[in-house]
């Protein structure tokens, strides 16, 4: 391209990093996916979806946290909450605080299914990802990880954390 300089090439080490990290992002989520298909008939988004409202203030939240919770679009999150919906697992419904909002509410099957797939889903979790790694390991993937976020999301976004937003619904 015409007056910009030679691109900054990765190192070698640079490149078997990305190389590593680009296998995860690929593999990885499928295989999460796979055991909770298997195991539960459920997707890892539909999991990421129904335990980020078994975590919440009273099992609610909005459908827009909820989507940036479960780092999905909300034309994506409206599709899947509306298959939930007809399963039974979760209700969706103006906020009586604020019309404006929409609110997704975990049921009583919903919260059973959550509970049925969890230890499949942690023994996943844990056998592919952190039985391989020394606790100071974890504490670096975890900064690593919210450093990348912070990169590809910016500042005002948020990066991946455990706690939920704290609107009650």
């Amino acid at each position: 391209m015409e007056g910009q300089g030679e691109p900054r090439w990765l190192s070698p080490d640079e490149r078997d990093a990305w190389i590593s990290l680009s296998w995860l992002m690929v593999k990885l989520p499928g295989e999460i996916d796979a055991q909770l298909q298997r195991d539960s008939g459920i997707s890892f988004f539909e999991y990421l979806v129904l335990a980020a409202l078994s975590m919440s203030p009273d099992r609610c939240l909005r459908m827009s946290d909820l989507a940036q919770h479960a780092n999905g679009s909300m034309t994506r999150l409206s599709n899947v909450a509306k298959r939930l919906e007809q399963r039974g697992w979760l209700t969706r419904e103006p906020s009586a605080k604020n019309g404006r909002y929409i609110e997704a509410t975990l049921t009583d099957a919903g919260m059973a299914v959550v509970e049925k797939a969890a230890p499949g889903h942690v023994a996943a979790v844990r056998r592919y990802v952190f039985d391989a790694l020394s606790p100071d390991q974890v504490t670096g993937l975890r900064d690593i990880g919210r450093q990348i976020a912070t990169q590809v999301e910016g500042e005002h976004t948020g990066t991946p954390s455990t706690a939920l937003p704290l609107r009650r619904c």
